[in-house]
């Protein structure tokens, strides 16, 4: 018999025997499984159908790469080049997660779309290297021979986790392509790079800043359908994840101490953009108030007694961040996958819907 406590993880609903008897009313793990994989496939049917219709650009053809600067100070040539060498990961990003996930077709085939559009980043950033005229073809060529003689695999073993992972790190991907924008527009705050002028590098970052964009919003759906129907669970992987937060590859990338000092003395990224701009904001999108009252929250939840103990139901939980907010937005999801299953005609034949949870208690909806 699996546990499903750990293959719900990894695993379809379609796949997960039932296991120990639920208290009457409340739904069963395959049961919110089978939700959550039903929302997922159609969020990926809507996110492809949109990301095909805005965001559909070439890294060769989108820009005009002969105008590219050829004068970038060495700041932005080492935060360039960092970008690149992050994204060279994208195949074992892509097959790591797919993997993780196979049994579930909404989040096995976003994961493939997902590697495509990072691939074309990753191209996207070489070439901006190699038209900026500050690396040889030899040097970019001996250059990814080195960073692919070397291997990224998951940080966390289980999918939970690795969804959680994913919303922060694409934030905080994004917000370094936006910062990045904004100095080759000639908006730094830093007077060594308020003269730096380069309208192309400019439109590149902001074209990848979109796709990043886009990513974090369908991982944040993922973590809020997580967090409606296993907020424990979900809670517990926040907390793992910002416990020991890094970017990808951080460990694979060479000389990645001298990218990350000098990212950070450019204003485009550190210490401090993490917990304000990616930390405080993902938490604000999923209705936690702070990272006290999460660490808290989880402590007094495992102090209650549980459903495994004399069938009570835990209460804390609930504490720990706003659950009307998350139930809003995941009934907001599945308002948006109904507009598009009703243009397509999927809700005349195999509509989603929605399911109330009912384990949280009333008294908080009604709050």
């Amino acid at each position: 018999m699996y546990d499903s406590k750990t293959v719900t993880d990894i695993m379809p609903p379609s796949a997960i025997p039932l296991g120990r008897r639920q208290p009457a009313g409340l739904l069963s793990n395959a049961e919110k499984d089978r939700l959550i994989e039903r929302a997922f496939l159609g969020l990926y049917r809507w996110y492809t159908a949109r990301s095909q219709e805005t965001r559909n650009w070439n890294p060769d053809k989108s820009f005009d790469w002969r105008k590219l600067a050829q004068d970038w100070p060495s700041e932005i040539t080492t935060a360039v080049q960092g970008f690149f060498a992050v994204e060279q990961y994208a195949p074992d990003y892509t097959s790591e997660l797919v993997n993780l996930v196979r049994r579930s077709h909404g989040r096995s085939h976003f994961q493939l779309r997902w590697g495509s559009e990072e691939e074309k980043h990753a191209d996207a950033w070489e070439n901006a290297v190699l038209f900026s005229r500050q690396r040889s073809p030899q040097w970019i060529a001996e250059y990814k021979e080195r960073l692919r003689s070397q291997q990224w695999t998951l940080p966390f073993p289980d999918a939970i986790t690795n969804l959680v992972y994913t919303v922060f790190q694409e934030r905080a991907t994004q917000l370094n392509y936006l910062n990045l924008m904004k100095i080759a527009q000639g908006k730094s705050d830093r007077p060594h790079l308020a003269d730096v002028k380069d309208p192309v590098l400019a439109q590149v970052a902001q074209v990848i800043a979109v796709d990043e964009a886009a990513h974090y919003n369908f991982f944040l759906e993922g973590v809020r359908l997580y967090l409606y129907y296993y907020p424990q669970r979900t809670l517990e992987a926040i907390k793992t994840v910002i416990s020991g937060f890094a970017m990808p590859s951080s460990h694979l990338v060479p000389d990645w101490d001298k990218f990350a000092e000098t990212v950070y003395r450019a204003g485009i990224y550190g210490p401090r953009d993490f917990s304000r701009d990616v930390m405080q904001v993902v938490f604000r999108q999923l209705g936690i108030e702070g990272r006290k009252q999460l660490e808290d929250g989880i402590k007094r939840t495992r102090e209650v007694p549980t459903f495994d103990n004399d069938g009570t139901q835990q209460t804390a939980i609930w504490n720990s961040f706003d659950y009307g907010l998350v139930e809003g937005d995941v009934k907001r999801l599945h308002a948006k996958i109904e507009k598009f299953e009703t243009e397509v005609g999927f809700s005349e034949l195999d509509p989603t819907e929605f399911v109330e949870n009912p384990e949280v208690p009333t008294k908080r909806r009604d709050d």
